[in-house]
């Protein structure tokens, strides 16, 4: 008998805590080589040493006589209840082998592209550790202002850079220049007053896209301030009674619902009035706000009488000491006259119990809608007496230059605006921030 030498223990072994030392069973005779074959082709079996005979625990057979050897159970295991580990080779010793797919509950499940001799590298370790995934940072509101406006800004970015790169500022330079802040409803006022700028002492002279933009912002700035006015709540009147206005679609009661939260987090008291009761979805959409602020609604059946349940939400709201009465209306098509009609009526109502009120009409205009906001503010200010706007949905669209049309035809007060649908994206309107970002300038300063 030829002399034998101790192998290295199997996976199995060193799995279940065999000892080291413990010999194997014997391996099982090769096969014959099939036909054709040759003794050198075939793979050599398996070198078993001599102490693993000896040790090596008998098997119990758990299905027929001809079960292969490497299908049969340890006797010490043949009670537990096991389960097979699939691809795992017992008597396989080769590092390159890929390690079988085990589950365990205190750990997650190994990679099986993972070999032994990977496990040995210091470089493993390192690279596979995945640090616990921190919060994304808080945006600030010029990070989200610049993104929600990126559509309005990329169209005219697009056409000052392809404009102006190495061209001389001539006659038909500023034409196209005066026509592409038409197309972004800038309004004709404010572009031909944009191009005269511009053309000021560079005529037939090279000019960057970069000092376009910014003469662009300066000119958009300018026609803004005079309009970018805080709302400011009088507390001397109580309730403070704003009436929001405005078309289907346009974001009305979710503004109501954001202005709510940031009057909250003033310290006042505020109310609601579901006087939408056209639509059953946007009365409780309004209770649903209610409840995320902390605020009460008074609200009604669907097809209630809007201009009494704004009167009987006056009461209320007097009754209970609220700071602010938030009061909804149904969207109405400004071309409407009978449903303008119905507005004009709960204003009138709303002045029997308090002469001074509504103290704020707030129209909420969608920036999407372009120059149709023009005859929206000539309507409403007609039906309802607006004093103020609020803009939404500038994220939503390349025309937000309508607000700069907006405030040089009408000068009325922008108090906010909307980019986003979270409550931190609307805020209170700024002009230095909103016309450097139109104009696509980087950074704020």
């Amino acid at each position: 008998m030829a002399d034998t030498k101790p192998d290295k223990p199997g996976f199995l072994s060193r799995l279940f805590g065999r000892k080291a030392d413990a010999p194997q069973a014997p391996s099982p005779a090769p096969e014959t080589p099939q036909a054709g074959g040759t003794p050198e082709a075939m793979p050599s079996p398996p070198t078993t040493g001599a102490d693993d005979l000896a040790a090596a625990p008998p098997t119990v057979t758990t299905a027929s006589p001809d079960t292969p050897e490497e299908n049969k159970i340890p006797a010490e295991l043949a009670g537990a209840d096991l389960q097979p580990i699939e691809g795992l080779d017992p008597e396989s010793s080769n590092p390159q082998e890929p390690l079988p797919r085990i589950v365990t509950e205190q750990g997650p499940e190994l990679r099986p592209d993972i070999t032994v001799a990977d496990l040995a590298s210091p470089e493993l370790a390192p690279a596979e550790i995945t640090p616990e995934a921190q919060p994304a940072p808080a945006r600030g509101w010029w990070q989200r202002l610049t993104e929600g406006m990126r559509r309005t800004s990329s169209s005219l970015s697009d056409s000052v850079t392809g404009l102006f790169t190495k061209r001389r500022l001539d006659a038909a330079t500023l034409e196209e220049l005066e026509d592409a802040l038409v197309q972004a409803d800038l309004g004709v006022p404010t572009a031909m007053r944009i191009t005269e700028a511009i053309s000021a002492g560079r005529y037939n002279k090279e000019i960057s896209p970069q000092e376009v933009k910014t003469i662009l912002a300066g000119e958009v700035e300018k026609t803004l301030q005079p309009v970018a006015q805080p709302l400011i709540v009088d507390r001397s009147q109580k309730p403070f009674v704003i009436l929001m206005i405005g078309v289907n679609g346009a974001g009305k009661t979710t503004t109501i619902g954001k202005l709510a939260q940031k009057f909250r987090q003033q310290g006042l008291k505020v109310m609601l009035a579901a006087g939408d009761t056209f639509r059953a979805a946007a009365i409780e959409q309004l209770k649903v706000w209610g409840e995320r602020v902390g605020a009460p609604v008074l609200a009604r059946a669907q097809g209630a009488d809007a201009a009494g349940l704004a009167f009987d939400a006056l009461h209320e709201a007097k009754a209970n000491g609220s700071d602010v009465l938030l009061i909804d209306t149904a969207g109405r098509l400004q071309n409407k006259a009978g449903l303008m009609a119905e507005l004009e009526k709960i204003v009138r109502v709303v002045k029997k119990f308090d002469p001074s009120a509504p103290h704020a009409t707030l129209l909420v205009l969608d920036a999407t809608v372009g120059q149709n906001a023009i005859s929206q503010v000539e309507l409403f200010q007609k039906a309802a007496g607006v004093t103020g706007l609020v803009m939404t949905k500038l994220d939503g669209t390349a025309r937000g230059g309508i607000l700069v049309a907006l405030a040089e035809k009408f000068r009325l007060p922008v108090h906010f605006i909307g980019v986003g649908e979270g409550v931190e994206d609307l805020e209170p309107f700024t002009a230095r921030d909103f016309a450097k970002a139109i104009a696509g300038l980087e950074h704020r300063t």
